[in-house]
């Protein structure tokens, strides 16, 4: 049970990290730059870089993507939360083009400034269906949002935003043209080839400004928000680093008294023949057995959990792509061989040492 308990913790922990840091873009997402101000996303950067980003060779496209924020009917609901995005309809399909709608969806968010779409699990989640008015009272911007469900979008993921018309929020102060700043413009880049030259280039552009940019990989700028819960890596290595050393003491102590209870057992063995190398093999073997037995266990359990928080909320991370990876499951049945094997092995070897005599005057 304890090598179960762990190794669980441990597959959950690892898929996690995997998710976070080795998981592979999808051809769509290696396409995709995220250019933001260099000082920090909080600060915005001027919308009219955007011209001059499009001029950079091998940009096909870039839409804006404004995070709008606000609150939606109580904000104490964390169900309630979601993303929230003021983006160009002419242009987002371009630039995700993985987000499937509808064609009569797409053209009526295209067309109506009040209209948006949501993705399939958000709209899962809240119970959102077409034609339904969705209130979003503005915090960061002052104004409520009065929207229209227009479309419901599907994608593999990134499916629990809210979309809505830029033009929305760009007219929304008293009818002019207020927003000269932007948070984020996502660009399309004609090959993979060229996603490191575009990145430099496009910061090169501004160097010299008094708002300078960074351009990075959508990859990149979505580890930038698991930064705000602090340092990760050595969180996920410290958690690890505990749950493999208790689960070792633990083992190791279980197998310990195992052997010392049967000692009795191990001298009636040697006066019916068996050797010491044999009887060594015999307790290693049951040892090696059980850990193996704890490990399926530990990562049946870590498989289910996994499967639990693929459809959990997304709020750090996107965790609808979760997986237990084929290393997991190789390194838990490899380390619980190990554990068992080194757990054992210096109770087993002093236990098989003792003569028959020495054996069966033990009374624990």
């Amino acid at each position: 049970m304890s090598v179960a308990a762990s190794l669980c913790l441990l597959g959950v922990l690892g898929a996690v990290y995997n998710n976070f840091y080795y998981a592979e873009a999808s051809p769509d997402q290696a396409l995709r730059l995220i250019v933001r101000n260099r000082v920090s996303l909080a600060n915005p950067f001027p919308i009219a870089y955007r011209a001059r980003i499009l001029q950079v060779p091998g940009v096909d496209e870039a839409v804006i993507y404004q995070w709008f924020g606000g609150v939606y009917k109580d904000a104490r609901d964390t169900n309630n939360f979601f993303g929230r995005f003021a983006v160009e309809p002419d242009r987002i399909f371009r630039v995700y083009p993985e987000f499937k709608l509808a064609d009569a969806e797409r053209l009526a968010f295209q067309r109506e400034r009040s209209a948006c779409i949501v993705g399939r699990k958000l709209a899962n989640r809240l119970g959102f269906k077409l034609g339904d008015r969705v209130q979003i009272v503005g915090d960061i911007f002052p104004m409520t949002l009065e929207l229209v469900i227009r479309g419901i979008y599907d994608s593999q993921a990134d499916n629990e935003n809210l979309f809505f018309n830029f033009e929305y929020l760009n007219k929304g102060f008293g009818g002019r043209r207020q927003m000269d700043r932007i948070s984020t413009l996502v660009l399309h880049v004609r090959s993979t080839d060229l996603v490191p030259t575009v990145s430099r280039q496009v910061d090169d552009l501004f160097r010299n400004s008094d708002v300078q940019t960074l351009t990075e990989s959508e990859h990149s700028f979505q580890l930038s928000f698991l930064a705000f819960l602090g340092n990760v890596k050595l969180f996920f290595l410290m958690i690890s680093s505990a749950v493999a050393f208790t689960m070792f003491l633990i083992t190791a102590n279980t197998m310990a008294m195992s052997v010392r209870e049967r000692t009795r057992e191990v001298g009636i063995l040697k006066t019916i023949g068996f050797t010491p190398s044999e009887i060594l093999r015999i307790l290693i073997g049951e040892s090696v057995t059980i850990a193996l037995i704890g490990a399926a266990a530990g990562l049946w359990l870590a498989t289910l959990l996994v499967n639990l928080l693929r459809s959990a909320p997304s709020t750090f991370a996107d965790l609808s792509t979760l997986r237990m990876p084929p290393e997991i499951y190789w390194l838990g049945f490899a380390s619980a061989a190990v554990l068992g094997l080194l757990a054992c092995f210096f109770p087993a070897w002093s236990a098989s040492r003792l003569s028959i005599i020495d054996a069966l005057r033990v009374t624990d």
